[in-house]
């Protein structure tokens, strides 16, 4: 959880995080880290049957957004996306979304994410990130996301580039499951 606490805390409105890895790997733990770090009240389990959940939180300068956790692990056909408003999800204007399993959605990802990928082999985890889609503004964020995963001190983050903006696209990048 606190991987995805110091996340959480870096992220901003139209921020949108696709956690892939093997059952078990933690995603969901750390889709948890992240509703803390967003001071989400109450707990927050992975939405398996529901496909998505919405929460109320707050970024770290007190700012109202909405948590977006999805877990599209039962998803049998990305078209199945279209009946909870998946496209509003991945341009979200007013919160930050958290997608499990996104590479169940197909091609319908959003324009620019933050990629993590987490492999563990029993009680330790590995974690990748990559950010897709992304400007030289948002490569300087993802920089300092990971300056504060790995505990040193991140730059003031810049504004998200999915902030205000609509439509998504069909997009690949995300890895098969394996």
């Amino acid at each position: 959880m606190q991987v995805g606490a110091a996340l959480g805390r870096q992220l901003q409105r139209g921020d949108v995080v696709l956690l892939h890895g093997d059952l078990g790997a933690g995603k969901t733990t750390l889709a948890q880290g992240i509703a803390a770090a967003l001071d989400v009240a109450g707990p927050v389990q992975s939405p398996t049957f529901t496909l998505a959940a919405e929460y109320d939180a707050r970024l770290p300068d007190s700012t109202p957004v909405r948590l977006y956790h999805l877990d599209l692990y039962r998803l049998t056909d990305p078209a199945e996306l279209e009946s909870i408003g998946y496209e509003e999800y991945i341009t979200p204007p007013d919160g930050v979304t958290v997608i499990e399993w996104p590479e169940r959605a197909g091609h319908w990802l959003p324009e620019t994410y933050l990629l993590i990928t987490i492999a563990h082999d029993g009680a330790a985890r590995r974690l990748s990130l990559s950010a897709v889609g992304v400007d030289a503004i948002v490569q300087e964020r993802l920089q300092g996301i990971i300056a504060a995963l790995r505990g040193e001190s991140p730059h003031p983050p810049a504004p998200s580039p999915n902030s205000g903006r609509g439509g998504g696209r069909e997009r690949g990048g995300v890895p098969a499951p394996g």
